[in-house]
């Protein structure tokens, strides 16, 4: 319901985009939702599949199917709904950038949406805390745990979507810069959160004492500033 709810709000914020400053009709924007729906979808499936969980699935193939049993990843997610938005960009005659653009921004309200379900759903619960923000999740012992779930939904979905939504409607920026905001504004705003986050328990800490999320996040800056360059020529 979640994925349903972020995209139907992402689309319609962004309607006015796709049909005034992109020209596409109704059957074209229906084609560019359905290519991201497809990526989101695959992708964040897949990705949670080699990034959190791999040996596991290896063994037990017949679950990478098993959706109803949970297992996606935002970065996997967000790789598959890249490529679904290239692939319309390329489809419709479109700059990459713009598309990439609307892709960042309405991502942020789907993010959102996103991590108020973990909440409900009591999964991807944070750390344990003697702050008051401390609340008991079901799954996560007696001891109370930071509600990193909706520490995520203010800053990545709220908090990021009103900075691209200011950049967007009140600066005169390239096509493209959007995007590149929103690649290092949510990299920066995940790593942080990581360190309220209970890291899954498959994998605990990696690298340095990292987590794999914020291993990812490091690539997503880094994919960012790497952008930028490429946007600045």
């Amino acid at each position: 319901m979640s994925y349903v709810c972020g995209l139907l709000v992402a689309f319609k914020y962004l309607d006015h985009d796709f049909k005034v400053r992109l020209k596409l009709n109704s059957d074209q924007v229906l084609s560019v939702m359905t290519s991201i729906i497809v990526g989101v979808l695959v992708g964040g499936r897949l990705g949670y599949i080699f990034f959190y969980d791999l040996l596991f699935y290896l063994d037990n193939p017949v679950e990478m199917l098993a959706f109803w049993h949970g297992g996606m990843s935002y970065h996997g997610a967000a790789i598959g709904a890249m490529c679904g938005m290239l692939y319309s960009a390329k489809k419709f005659k479109l700059s990459p950038f713009k598309l990439l653009d609307l892709l960042g921004i309405g991502s942020c309200i789907g993010i959102g949406f996103g991590r108020i379900a973990n909440f409900i759903n009591g999964e991807l619960y944070g750390r344990v805390t003697d702050s008051f923000f401390g609340m008991v999740f079901p799954r996560g012992g007696d001891l109370p745990r930071h509600p990193s779930q909706l520490y995520e939904a203010f800053l990545e979905g709220f908090v990021l979507f009103l900075i691209l939504h200011i950049v967007k409607t009140k600066c005169d920026v390239k096509d493209g810069v959007l995007f590149v905001l929103y690649l290092i504004g949510y990299g920066f705003f995940r790593f942080v959160l990581e360190f309220f986050r209970q890291p899954d328990a498959q994998l605990g800490t990696l690298f340095m004492g990292f987590s794999m999320g914020q291993l990812l996040c490091v690539v997503m800056i880094s994919l960012g500033a790497g952008l930028y360059q490429v946007v600045r020529r």
